[in-house]
């Protein structure tokens, strides 16, 4: 299997058409530009495929993606763990929005929105984990 060389992702973030694709990385695991170009016109907003292409390629370049070469269909996939990435997008708001208040944030999301019952209680889990862990 021929793949592209392995780099660090850049130390900027996604733009959020690099995340749109990456979700669909994440989700569905390695795929084809045409499939992720399709999910994105099912699923998100009408983008054409020359431009999906071209923008994995970039990502490939910064390191967001790997892509193996080795087939006629070159098959791309994540370099960057969801958890990580989107951790790191998290604190960035919370820095910048909420002066690194995470409990502002909390506040923010809870005032926000309607809560689910089943979603309460599971906050109230991890809130007495984080007790504990202190």
């Amino acid at each position: 299997m021929k793949t592209t060389k392995d780099e660090n992702p850049s130390s900027s973030e996604p733009t959020k058409s690099e995340l749109e694709i990456l979700q669909i990385l994440w989700k569905y695991g390695p795929s084809t530009a045409r499939f992720v170009n399709d999910h994105l016109n099912q699923h998100t907003r009408k983008v054409i495929y020359m431009s999906t292409l071209k923008l994995m390629q970039i990502m490939v370049e910064k390191g967001y993606l790997k892509k193996d070469e080795s087939q006629m269909k070159h098959i791309y996939w994540a370099a960057v763990e969801e958890s990580k990435t989107k951790g790191a997008l998290l604190d960035r708001v919370v820095d910048t929005l909420f002066n690194g208040s995470a409990g502002s944030l909390m506040m923010q999301l809870l005032g926000n929105k309607k809560i689910d019952p089943s979603d309460m209680e599971m906050f109230r889990e991890l809130i007495k984990k984080i007790d504990q862990k202190q």
